[in-house]
This record gives structure tokens, C-alpha cells and sequence, in this order.
């Protein structure tokens, strides 16, 4: 009885590691699949949003790195463990909010910029007059 409680538990930490693991794999290969398809695009100069495209990628693989870091507290054997990936999992969800706060201010940038250049140059100047009639 007591060896089928082990070698479940043994099984138990092996499919936990594999899958801690392929997780971190996952985001690993979007960040250099993601960087490697801005580098070209940037080669091609097909877009010229490429901040964008990039804080996306990192931010995806950020989540598969944090789900990875989740795995890992099924592993951990003391508190010690418990508060590196604590520090970790922080961290990762911080540069996360952080690359969506600006993946949301670059869009908004662009949006105004690209406004901006719809506007043709007689009716910029026709806005102007009717923003100066107005005050």
C-alpha cells in the first residue's frame, strides 16, 4: 500500500515538472518567434507597429511563464521555495500589467496619429476656425 502512495506520488512530481517545464517552453518559443517576426517585418517594413506587436507576444508569453511558476508551487517542498516563486509569480503579473498599460497607450497614440493624417489640410484649417469662433 504504502509503495502505490509513492510511486503515484513520484509519477505525481514527474507529470508536474513535464508540465511546469513545457510551459516554460511555450513562452520561451513565442518570445523568440514573436521577435524574430518583428525583425523580419521590420526587414520588410511592412507595419510600423511593431512595439505593439512585440509587447503583445511577451505579454502572452508571460502568461504561459506564470502558469509554469503556478506549477511550481505544487512542487514546492518548504516556505522558502514558496516565497521565491511568490516573488516570481509578482514580478511576471507586474511586467504584465505593465506591457498592457502600454500596448493600450501606444494603440491610443496611434489611433490620434493616424486622425490626425485623415484629416486633409483645408478642413483642418476649417475645424481650426470653427474651435476659434467658438471660444
Amino acid at each position: 500500500m504504502l509503495e502505490t502512495f509513492e510511486t503515484i506520488e513520484v509519477n505525481f512530481y514527474l507529470i508536474v515538472s513535464y508540465a511546469r517545464l513545457l510551459m516554460e517552453a511555450i513562452g520561451l518559443v513565442i518570445i523568440l518567434l514573436t521577435a524574430f517576426r518583428c525583425v523580419m517585418g521590420m526587414i520588410g517594413q511592412k507595419r510600423n507597429n511593431y512595439r505593439i506587436v512585440l509587447a503583445k507576444g511577451i505579454c502572452l508569453a508571460l502568461e504561459f511563464k506564470l502558469g509554469g511558476e503556478v506549477l511550481g508551487t505544487v512542487l514546492a517542498n518548504d516556505f522558502k521555495d514558496l516565497g521565491i516563486i511568490a516573488c516570481l509569480i509578482v514580478l511576471r503579473a507586474a511586467l504584465t500589467f505593465l506591457l498592457h498599460w502600454e500596448i493600450k497607450n501606444e494603440k491610443k497614440e496611434e489611433l490620434e496619429d493616424t486622425e490626425y493624417r485623415l484629416v486633409s489640410k483645408e478642413d483642418f484649417e476649417k475645424l481650426e476656425k470653427l474651435k476659434s469662433a467658438g471660444e
